[in-house]
């Protein structure tokens, strides 16, 4: 399946987690720090009064509660504005 952002959405794939133990106990993915960086995989075209300076393949920091989550053929991404992106990791 193919997904198109729209107007100025970005599609991003968030990093993998770090798998962290404490003291040998492997801590839950549910207790784990939800990524705040991640691979640009697909843009919107922008609107008229902002241009897209994001472009596929950009890694992003984001914003802790930023975009909302999608499922993909068994992969988690988020759509998310291209204001929520903090920043282009180069």
């Amino acid at each position: 399946m193919k997904i198109q952002p729209l107007a100025d959405r970005v599609l991003v794939k968030p990093a993998p987690a770090e798998e962290k133990t404490i003291g040998g106990i492997i801590i839950p993915d549910t207790a784990k720090e939800k990524p705040l960086q991640g691979e640009v995989i697909a843009v919107g075209n922008g609107t008229k009064d902002e241009a897209m300076v994001l472009k596929a393949g950009d890694t992003v920091l984001y914003g802790k509660y930023s975009g909302t989550e999608v499922e993909l053929d068994g992969t988690k991404y988020l759509i998310m504005r291209q204001s929520d992106v903090l920043a282009i990791l180069g």
